[in-house]
This record gives structure tokens, sequence and C-alpha cells, in this order.
């Protein structure tokens, strides 16, 4: 796969993983374009063109007794286009983040990370 891909939080040279689709906490409800989903959909599909789909973004925060939260803000359509062909995994990039880093996108609504 293509490593070149940016993102906001990761580096172009960041590792890219293939994360189970359940363990992703997604906080807010997403607002889908419908043909841009089904344009991923077509992509994915196609084993010559589904590389071109770039990784998301995951922040891994590691909870105060060692639980792994895995959360994920960005790529509303990729995930959306993954849940549409049941697909177990994403490709993602994973940055290891803290509290304080989740509590820039969440506020005091941060849960009890155990």
């Amino acid at each position: 796969m293509d490593k070149s891909f940016t993102s906001v939080h990761s580096s172009p040279d960041a590792e890219i993983h293939d994360i189970p689709m359940n363990i992703l906490i997604r906080p807010f409800p997403s607002s889908v374009d419908n043909d841009k989903v089904e344009s991923l959909i077509n992509t994915l599909k196609n084993a010559e063109t589904e590389n071109l789909v770039p990784p998301v973004d995951i922040l891994w925060i590691k909870g105060r007794n060692g639980g792994n939260y895995y959360y994920s803000f960005g790529g509303c359509h990729r995930y959306a286009a993954h849940q549409k062909l049941k697909k177990s995994t994403i490709k993602a990039k994973i940055i290891e983040s803290t509290v304080t880093d989740l509590k820039s996108y969440l506020g005091n609504s941060i849960p009890d990370l155990k």
C-alpha cells in the first residue's frame, strides 16, 4: 500500500494496520453522502483499486488499568462503506494518544477509561 497518504494526526510514514471494525469507538453520529459511500464501495470491491482508499486515523488510548481504547473521529464515508460491505477490518494508522488528546474531542464527556 502507498504510505504517502497524509492525515491530520499521523505521519505519511506511519505503519498501516488492519484493525477489527468491532473495536472502534465512534462517539459521534455520522452524516454521510450516500453517493460518496457507494463510490467507495465500488472502489473497495475491486481488487485493483481497493488500495486507493486511504486508511483512517485511530487514536489509541491506554486505560489506567491497561485497557485499550480505539477512537475514530474521521473517515465517516470509509467506515460506512466498510460497514455496508460487512468487512471485518479497516485499514488504519494508529496514533498513540492520551486522555488529554481525547479531551480535545470530547471535552468533559470523556468516559471512565479503565
